[in-house]
């Protein structure tokens, strides 16, 4: 069949768009587990697309609410107008966070929902007569949006070099990957104490000028970093002794990665902000969301004169009503389907699985926790060129992963079977052996 499009136009992210071009990997059409090509060819999703999809593709449910939110409210502004669909939806999140996380706001992807977790934090500290608290604290190899808030709190280095100094005012604590802690299986006992340099920031630069702390649970783009046991409960502690907002970024870890609706439960860990997207629609439709303990919310409310905005922030798809809608029908397929607890099940076949390719010398490592899962390739005569040949390998083989330099991120939908986890492991061993 003769393409009716070119392939010229579209500029692609984080691609190699002329290595792309070259040699197409197109996916047409998608359900369940798989996606296909254009003549049938299906592709096991090994990666739930990108972390967004752990229901399965194509889910009716979503489909359908989608479609009849369409015929009955296509937009509304959300500027001092609002819709049923985002209270409803925000309701149901209340619910599944942690106890006083009350208070859900909107945008449309991680990296807004970064930025904005960021503008909550100084906009609390603001309020609360503290306006000098405006320095931010994350870490090295971490991954928050390309937004240049989140850019700036980043630590992945080709990310952020070429775009200047990016904000001022952060501060990066060392990263939780050390050597000695190769091929564990979930969290280290090694290495809590690095949550210590939380305190050496206060040290260094004051704690009355640290707006905020900003750690994902589990570290996922750059591959899958379990924090050390006791690491997440030293931060908390540590933040609270200075008066530090401590922020969860979930937009990996929440809808189920851990067993649990947030892995701030998973860890027993409560932040005073917490970011949110991806699963939350099973990627159907773009959405992201902000959650707050209570305190934050009325501090920075009630610091407004009455019949003011609060805070001067928002986007023009916020809460749209079809991405609610999308989203409502997701929580209710989890809940329909039980897909918390399946992936508490799914969890072990799928950790053993990928602890036995330990054998494979050009492993180097392997981690994992729940749902997520990375191995470490062994660098070939440059940086990531083993890890594209991975990627391209697998999809021939048929398997979509997520490849990020030399190492294979996997993150299976939760819907997968223990014989389509097997069939997976398959593609791995079969293209990897012969890397």
């Amino acid at each position: 069949m003769l393409r009716d499009y070119s392939l010229n136009h579209h500029w692609m992210p984080f691609t190699a768009n002329r290595a792309f071009k070259s040699t197409p990997r197109m996916v047409t059409s998608a359900s369940g587990v798989y996606l296909y090509e254009e003549h049938g060819r299906k592709i096991l999703d090994g990666s739930s697309g990108l972390f967004c999809v752990p229901a399965g593709h194509c889910r009716p449910e979503i489909t359908e609410a989608v479609s009849h939110q369409l015929t009955k409210l296509d937009y509304t502004s959300p500027f001092q107008f609002s819709h049923p669909g985002g209270f409803r939806l925000a309701e149901k999140l209340s619910e599944l966070l942690p106890a006083g996380m009350d208070r859900v706001f909107f945008a449309n992807s991680g990296s807004e929902s970064v930025d904005t977790a960021m503008k909550m934090a100084l906009a609390f500290h603001r309020a609360n007569g503290e306006p000098g608290r405006y320095r931010f604290v994350s870490r090295e190899l971490a991954y928050h949006g390309v937004n240049f808030g989140g850019l700036s709190l980043g630590g992945m280095v080709k990310n952020r070099e070429g775009y200047g100094s990016l904000l001022p005012g952060v501060v990066h604590m060392r990263h939780t990957h050390h050597t000695p802690n190769t091929f564990t299986r979930g969290q280290a006992e090694q290495g809590a104490d690095l949550a210590d340099d939380l305190e050496r920031a206060v040290a260094m630069h004051g704690a009355d000028t640290i707006a905020a702390v900003i750690v994902e649970p589990i570290v996922g783009s750059v591959g899958i970093l379990v924090p050390p046991a006791g690491y997440l409960q030293r931060l908390r502690q540590i933040a609270d002794r200075h008066g530090i907002l401590l922020i969860f970024d979930e937009v990996i870890t929440g809808f189920g990665r851990t067993g649990k609706p947030f892995a701030a439960e998973t860890f027993d860990v409560t932040p005073d902000l917490l970011t949110m997207a991806k699963g939350l629609t099973n990627g159907s439709i773009p959405m992201g969301a902000i959650a707050a303990q209570n305190r934050i919310y009325e501090t920075i409310t009630s610091a407004a004169p009455e019949e003011t905005i609060e805070f001067f922030h928002g986007y023009t798809y916020s809460a749209h009503p079809v991405s609610t809608a999308a989203a409502l029908a997701n929580l209710h397929v989890f809940e329909k389907d039980g897909l918390y607890e399946r992936a508490a099940e799914l969890a072990t076949p799928f950790q053993d699985l990928l602890f036995s390719m330990q054998d494979l010398p050009v492993i180097t490592d392997i981690r994992g926790h729940g749902m997520l899962g990375a191995m470490d390739l062994a660098v070939a005569d440059k940086p990531g060129k083993r890890g594209f040949a991975a990627l391209k390998g697998l999809f021939e083989s048929g398997l979509l992963v997520r490849v990020t330099n030399d190492t294979i991120i996997l993150a299976p939908p939760f819907v997968m079977t223990e014989d389509q986890l097997s069939e997976m492991f398959d593609h791995l061993r079969f293209v990897i052996s012969r890397l």
